[in-house]
């Protein structure tokens, strides 16, 4: 994969327009996409898009990458924008999203831990650091509990996620949403 840092403006473009192709792609249901439509869609040839991701997997890897620091990356300007537990709620409904997005990628994201890669490594982490932003701010401010784990926060969005994460069950996971906001709210 082209390292990103060196990329002139133009391919830098391509590269996150792919990238940005790709996720939309792999959340789809359908998500058994082919790199020659993500290329497609993208408006650029095929070639660039082995330029940038010379296989599947790697194009997969960005686009999960990709979602994991949007997500996570949301937090600081939620919190300028919304209180704390506003910004929570908020945060849970992107959550949900990306593992929505994330599900259309999980084969692949398994075949690349089954040949020795790890997809994951920073992702835990940087989940955690992210809720526990939330959860500070939100026992800061009175809004929300100050003895909530943050990796409490993150296996309560999952099993959501799990249980009513599919497109077509958006209103049942916005309910559950509400009813895991209730149990952070302080009391």
């Amino acid at each position: 994969m082209i390292e990103e840092k060196r990329l002139r403006a133009d391919a830098r473009r391509n590269r996150d327009r792919l990238v940005e192709v790709a996720v939309e792609a792999f959340s789809r249901p359908d998500g058994d996409v082919t790199l020659e439509a993500i290329a497609k869609a993208a408006g650029v040839g095929i070639g660039t898009l082995y330029r940038h991701f010379p296989t599947r997997e790697a194009l997969v890897e960005a686009a999960y990458r990709s979602e994991v620091a949007r997500l996570c990356d949301a937090v600081p300007g939620l919190l300028e924008s919304y209180a704390p537990d506003k910004a929570m709620r908020i945060w849970m409904d992107r959550f949900v999203d990306y593992m929505t997005a994330k599900r259309g990628m999980a084969d692949t994201l398994r075949a690349i831990v089954a040949s020795g890669g790890n997809p994951f490594a920073e992702t835990k982490a940087r989940m955690r650091e992210a809720a526990g932003s939330l959860v500070s701010a939100g026992a800061e401010a009175g809004t929300l509990r100050g003895d909530v784990d943050p990796q409490d926060v993150i296996a309560a969005l999952v099993g959501v996620t799990l249980s009513a994460g599919g497109p077509e069950q958006r209103d049942q996971a916005g309910r559950l949403l509400d009813l895991i906001m209730d149990g952070l709210r302080a009391r």
